[in-house]
């Protein structure tokens, strides 16, 4: 019986340290190998998320994204959801540029952690300030053409490379962010109005794949 205990236990221990070299063994991500109907799933899910403040789920779609779409470690996959879901939740109270820059510290964070592990080369601070950017762009505006260039901006500077694709890219997603606003303040969002913001998203996509494909 004690030899049965002892080997039940080693399996165990064996069991553990294998579970853990899967989750931190360190691994490269890959931000242009997405699905792009898989990454418009998460994204509107995650949209509905922080509108109805249910910050505990876009964790969990932020983890599904970086850990399923953009093939980083479960440990790096947490980390990232963490410090994006962080920065959501402290810039949406906010009412002006300068209470908004209080999501500033957690966006680098979050950009650092996805280029350190990215094999991508971009500036994290200068990232992290062009996307905080374009979200107050967003807040102070309602017109798509305002905020879709800076939208564009970021991807333009995470990948290295502009073009048509990108900036198409850019410009529908803020486009399906009016509908959402507008169907919203109407108070007839509805299911379909979500599957209509998922489809063009999922079209938003595949643009940016295309867009930023080596």
């Amino acid at each position: 019986m004690i030899r049965f205990l002892v080997r039940l236990f080693l399996l165990i221990v064996v069991a553990l340290v294998a579970v853990l070299a899967w989750a931190l063994w360190p691994r490269t991500g890959d931000l242009r190998g997405f699905d792009s109907a898989a990454v418009a799933r998460l994204e509107t899910a995650m949209w509905r998320d922080y509108y109805e403040h249910d910050y505990n789920d876009l964790m969990v779609q932020l983890y599904k994204l970086h850990h399923d779409e953009y093939h980083f470690s479960p440990a790096d996959s947490v980390q990232l959801a963490m410090k994006a879901g962080q920065a959501a939740k402290l810039f949406q109270p906010t009412t002006n540029r300068d209470e908004a820059q209080i999501a500033l510290p957690e966006l680098v964070k979050y950009f650092t952690i996805l280029q350190e592990n990215s094999g991508e080369s971009f500036d994290p601070v200068k990232v992290a300030a062009t996307e905080l950017d374009w979200w107050q762009i967003r807040r102070e505006t309602n017109a798509p053409e305002k905020y879709a260039p800076t939208v564009a901006r970021v991807s333009e500077e995470l990948f290295g490379v502009s073009n048509p694709l990108i900036k198409k890219s850019a410009e529908q997603r803020a486009r399906m962010m009016r509908y959402r606003d507008d169907r919203r303040a109407a108070g007839v969002m509805q299911a379909a109005d979500w599957k209509h913001i998922e489809t063009n998203l999922i079209e938003s996509y595949a643009d940016l794949k295309k867009g930023v494909a080596r």
